[in-house]
């Protein structure tokens, strides 16, 4: 990493895959994976290209069983390039790093101009040399535009390069190993035909959503002085070949070719149209100089002069900006778990808006209305689903898709045994938790007080309204329990030996729903008297349901063992693991989980945790927060008490996901505040899809900030529209008396300097009704 750009030299065929994962381009309306245009589908190369919100729905049988899963779409390959010496036979071979001598090899992705830019260097008969360069983009300004331009050096030698072209349709969704047994065909009506007889174009459907895609390709060979004749691309299938001038000892050669990319998910519903700025492949040679680097002026903006600050690293940047920009805002989309970089987790949406709103909120606030939105616009969904279930309120899905209904696989397999296993994590009923924060979250951030009184309010309403029907009532304890759920660990489905999946009062499930439920009674309390009225009138809002919501809120129960938070009910109780002999005989025990079952054990027997859980707690809410939450509860939560909880649980967790290490990261950051610079850099190396804690081949979408609440205390920009509570327009607050301590008009326990109210959030409400909690 140098600067703003993100470098590889040699090639590595095991690397390729996750290479080509964190080079993804994109511009939130779509994105590509940073392929090899030259080489196939295969073990270390895999071309994708996703829209955002494009899903498709098909049933397998699985293990005896009918399977209905909905997986994101692998839309047609735009890149196909490849090249070759022009021979006298016809089977030539055609030149890639896997097949020919690699002379030299370097990628480098530039972040501010969102371009990808490979060279090569091939060996060509005795002495010669083939310098290759390809420079690639997905513009931002354009959001159906891509561009792909190839320059071919001769150095030491003299003759023709052949260069095929094309737009492959014949496709499909084979990204993940686990899953190729499964039919992954999601196009289909595939047609083909050309514009002129330098372009063609491939339109297609998704076999089950009938969602259209259509692509047009216009083909430049730059303007040599002498052109034989060549051939268009072609539309599907294999590239033809193109006789390429004969090229001289340094004589140069250059190919161009743009791609427009329309795909309507009959879902979707645009806020925005969008026009073409010329035809498509218009300008290929000046789509670098137009891409727009607002993206990455905005990450640095207010950092000149201030280094180490979270969330300023160009290294914290291209994971979201992939698949997050403001074309989302355009958009009904969520945020899948690995983004728009390929197939895992089936390109569907959980829980990741709760760490990359925080980023979003203050540089992109419109994108985070947009990815409300598309949770309000599913809250009628939300409210069947707990319906379904026997629950008032709204019950959002653990995974979700197209149409906001619960997407969980019902089994997964274990690559280790073979086995196909029961899936239980539809059970993390705490997702809805999680979009309730969000909102909160955003609504502290931009002041939007329209979105609060209405979405918001009514999504808080329903989510809170359905932990408090979740929640019964135990004479034993004198509490409100929550029975039967999963919580973050994943691990931990159910009690070992039970035939019941789902666990007891895990304590991030009861803790944030107990924050939830006093959240929503400060809105609606505080509500002015006219949207009040509508709340009650669109969700049935009584006074009895809000003076329970207060009673559950002040009386859940959260379990201890040995003088720490317990995980959940019954967890003390549990079998130590052998961390050592376990790592020794292994390796890597990420996944113990299948480690375990692959020996016919089960990590519901064990003290271990795949991710954070108890401590995600101190990862959403500051140490002063969460003391008041457990407060409220009736319980005592000081610092020495809470850091034995979390390093008793750090001791405990494998890691199995990206998102333990950023929450892990988070807590150094808590504990260091006063060298951001120094937690920064580990919080990176802790959540870097490059590193060994990282899964291989894929990336996560989620970018290394720190806990929400400590963009308040080590660095919070101001609001977008330059002034924070105080009306400083500066990055730190003029009233402070400390320069080291900013204005904090994010977070929710008030500005250090004072010129805030001691709860910022009574800022988004009436004068009358601001009080403090």
């Amino acid at each position: 990493m140098t600067g703003w750009t993100w470098e590889y030299h040699g090639y590595d065929p095991a690397s390729e895959r996750l290479r080509e994962a964190l080079c993804t381009l994109g511009n939130g309306y779509f994105a590509t994976r940073g392929a090899a245009p030259e080489c196939p589908a295969g073990d270390s190369h895999y071309p994708g290209t996703y829209a955002a919100g494009c899903y498709d729905r098909l049933t397998f049988t699985v293990a005896g069983r009918q399977v209905e899963n909905e997986d994101i779409v692998n839309l047609p390959n735009w890149l196909p390039l490849r090249f070759r010496i022009e021979a006298e036979t016809t089977d030539a071979p055609w030149l890639t790093p896997d097949s020919a001598t690699l002379l030299d090899f370097h990628q480098s992705l530039d972040l501010r101009a969102g371009t990808l830019e490979r060279s090569m260097r091939y060996s060509v008969g005795d002495n010669g040399v083939l310098s290759v360069r390809q420079l690639r983009l997905v513009h931002m300004a354009d959001p159906h535009l891509t561009a792909l331009r190839t320059e071919f050096t001769a150095e030491g030698w003299q003759g023709t390069v052949e260069v095929g072209a094309a737009l492959d349709g014949a496709v499909a969704n084979s990204g993940g190993a686990r899953y190729r047994q499964l039919d992954g065909r999601h196009l289909t009506d595939v047609r083909t035909g050309r514009r002129t007889a330098d372009s063609a174009w491939p339109t297609c459907r998704t076999r089950t959503s009938r969602d259209p895609h259509r692509q047009g390709q216009p083909y430049d060979r730059g303007r040599p002085r002498r052109t034989p004749p060549h051939r268009p691309p072609c539309p599907t299938g294999h590239p033809g070949p193109t006789p390429f001038p004969r090229l001289r000892p340094a004589g140069r050669g250059r190919q161009g070719r743009g791609s427009a990319h329309v795909t309507r998910p009959r879902h979707q519903r645009s806020t925005a149209r969008r026009r073409r700025r010329g035809r498509p492949g218009t300008g290929i040679r000046e789509a670098p100089r137009l891409t727009p680097r607002g993206l990455a002026a905005t990450v640095e903006q207010r950092g000149a002069g201030r280094t180490g600050e979270v969330g300023r690293h160009p290294a914290s940047a291209p994971l979201p900006c992939q698949t997050l920009a403001p074309h989302t805002a355009d958009i009904d989309v969520g945020v899948p778990a690995r983004g728009l970089h390929g197939e895992a987790y089936r390109g569907h949406i959980f829980w990741g808006k709760l760490f990359v709103l925080p980023y979003l909120n203050l540089h992109f606030p419109q994108v985070s209305r947009a990815l409300l939105t598309y949770r309000h616009r599913r809250l009628e969904q939300a409210r069947n689903e707990a319906s379904d279930a026997g629950r008032a309120g709204a019950l959002y899905p653990w995974q979700s898709g197209s149409d906001g209904r619960e997407e969980t696989q019902q089994l997964h397999l274990n690559p280790r045994s073979g086995r196909w296993l029961p899936d239980h994590s539809r059970l993390q009923h705490h997702v809805g938790s999680a979009i309730a924060y969000n909102v909160w979250q955003y609504c502290e951030a931009s002041g939007d007080t329209e979105f609060l009184h209405t979405k918001g309010a009514e999504m808080l309403t329903e989510i809170a309204r359905f932990w408090a029907h979740l929640a019964t009532y135990h004479e034993s304890t004198g509490r409100y329990r929550i029975l039967g759920v999963v919580g973050p660990d994943e691990y931990h489905d159910a009690w070992p030996g039970s035939s019941a999946p789902g666990l007891d009062d895990n304590a991030y499930t009861n803790v944030s729903a107990a924050w939830v439920l006093a959240r929503a009674l400060d809105v609606v309390r505080s509500l002015p008297g006219l949207r009040q009225d509508e709340l009650r009138e669109r969700t049935g809002l009584q006074e009895s349901e809000l003076d329970r919501w207060d009673e559950v809120s002040r009386k859940l129960r959260v379990a201890f063992h040995d003088g720490v938070v317990s995980q959940f009910e019954g967890y003390g109780a549990l079998a130590e693991l052998g961390w050592s002999a376990y790592r020794a005989r292994y390796g890597d025990i990420r996944r113990l989980d299948r480690i375990l079952e692959a020996e016919g054990d089960t990590v519901n027997r064990y003290q271990a945790s795949k991710q954070a859980d108890v401590h995600m707690l101190g990862y959403l809410f500051s140490p002063s927060e969460l003391r008041q939450v457990f407060a409220r509860l009736g319980y005592e939560r000081d610092d020495p008490m809470w850091a034995r909880t979390v390093d008793y649980y750090l001791r405990r967790t494998s890691h199995g996901s990206t998102l333990s290490g950023l929450v892990q990261a988070g807590y150094w950051h808590a504990r260091d505040v006063r060298t951001p610079g120094r937690t920064s850099r580990r919080c990176w190396r802790a959540t870097s899809p490059t590193s060994r804690a990282a899964p291989r081949k894929r990336a996560s979408i989620s970018a290394p900030w720190p806990a929400p609440w400590i963009w308040s205390s080590a660095g919070s920009p101001v609001s977008r529209h330059g002034t924070g509570p105080c009306g400083s327009t500066r990055s730190r607050c003029r009233n402070s008396p400390n320069t080291a301590s900013p204005c904090a008009i994010r977070g929710m326990w008030g500005s250090p300097c004072g010129c805030g109210p001691k709860n910022s959030v009574s800022a988004l409400l009436p004068p009358k009704d601001r009080r403090s909690t």
